[in-house]
């Protein structure tokens, strides 16, 4: 999975244009979009459910906030876009089938916030948060659920963890989120998040 360079924004992040085109190519994908402040922050606490998304077929974008060092994500095979530029001119193209996002932004940004309470309260999406801090309006609304990662994306974790500035942390072999009640086992993707109750 190479890393896709287009300036003026920087090394390994896209053109909110090219992105477009990209995603209207290929209309069938299952779509994940990942949202936190840093290439980093993803990396550490979702990084692994980035890759086995992306190994499973899925187009996985990463809206962040601080783009200086994105090439962790195109380790574990996503897109990165700018995070301002992303949400000033996609928010009526995104149609994703899948959001995760970071606490941190969803406390710090009204827009994201009030992206993730329409995903809650009118589109069939998976919603995942992760972190701390999140507000206790959300406690009847999303449970804790985990994603054990395959063998891969914990290789893959460990070398993104290694280039985002932590080369001695390993992954560990689940990570945690908060999400809407899951699906019956039968309509989702095996594998994937499971309750943590």
């Amino acid at each position: 999975m190479a890393v896709r360079s287009v300036d003026p924004i920087g090394p390994g992040v896209w053109e909110v244009a090219r992105w477009r085109a990209h995603v209207r190519r290929h209309p069938l994908r299952y779509h994940l979009v990942v949202i936190a402040p840093t290439a980093a922050e993803v990396v550490r606490f979702a990084g692994g459910w980035v890759f086995d998304r992306t190994s499973a077929g899925w187009e996985v974008t990463a809206l962040v906030a601080e783009c200086s060092n994105v090439r962790p994500l195109g380790i574990l095979g996503a897109t990165v876009l700018d995070l301002e530029q992303a949400l000033t001119v996609l928010e009526r193209d995104m149609h994703p089938n899948a959001v995760a996002v970071s606490s941190q932004t969803y406390l710090s940004d009204d827009r994201v916030r009030a992206g993730v309470h329409e995903y809650l309260d009118t589109r069939p999406v998976e919603v995942a948060l992760w972190g701390e801090g999140l507000p206790t309006e959300l406690d009847e609304r999303i449970e804790p659920v985990s994603h054990r990662m395959s063998n891969a994306a914990r290789v893959f974790k460990t070398c993104a963890l290694a280039a985002a500035g932590f080369p001695g942390e390993s992954a560990e072999q689940t990570e945690a989120f908060r999400t809407r009640e899951l699906p019956p086992p039968s309509c989702r993707y095996d594998g994937d998040l499971v309750s943590a109750r």
